[in-house]
């Protein structure tokens, strides 16, 4: 049974979302938080290493879900369910890609649609932001800073502006996320 349920909810997900994995990430947070299949905490962890391995965000995290909540027959199919939509989609446009951008409509529909991503992925930033750095869970809780996360992002903020200045080019992210690794190890 949980694997019919993850396998729809991250169908819905990716049936609904628009900017790729990181347009979906406040959807997947929202669906898991509300089912109960994580924690905040969880989340944000599955998030850091969703992003950190090989492969697109969306699928890693639906991967790391559906393996937590169902084993592998989990994994696969919150994976089948995040991958199907996109899959259809672009092979049903495929076809008539050239033909259907002709229309003012579409072309309006989609630059519409860009806004709207852009916004979903700044307030899931600004939210994980909130609770990562400063344990605020919502509007009147506690401001709590933790001093280990804020000088973990000090660093790497320093790190990238002083490569940009000395290299005139903007670090690695595998760079990033290997000294935020480090970092962790040393400071947690």
């Amino acid at each position: 049974m949980i694997c019919l349920e993850l396998f729809l909810t991250f169908m819905k997900i990716g049936a609904v979302s628009f900017g790729g994995g990181y347009g979906m990430i406040s959807l997947i947070r929202e669906e898991c938080l509300s089912a109960g299949w994580l924690t905040e905490t969880e989340l944000l962890d599955f998030i850091a290493v969703a992003e950190s391995t090989p492969g697109p965000v969306a699928v890693n995290m639906a991967t790391f879900v559906g393996s937590s909540q169902g084993g592998i027959w989990g994994a696969l199919a919150a994976t089948a369910g995040v991958v199907l939509p996109s899959f259809a989609v672009i092979f049903a446009i495929a076809a008539v890609l050239k033909n259907i951008l002709r229309f003012g409509g579409v072309r309006a529909a989609l630059e519409g649609v860009r806004p709207a991503v852009a916004g979903l992925i700044v307030a899931t930033a600004a939210v994980m932001g909130a609770e990562t750095f400063f344990s605020v869970k919502g509007a009147g809780s506690a401001f709590s800073p933790d001093w280990k996360s804020l000088i973990v992002l000090a660093v790497l903020t320093a790190f990238y502006f002083v490569w940009k200045i000395l290299f005139k080019k903007s670090p690695s992210p595998i760079a990033l996320i290997v000294l935020s690794g480090v970092l962790g190890i040393f400071i947690f």
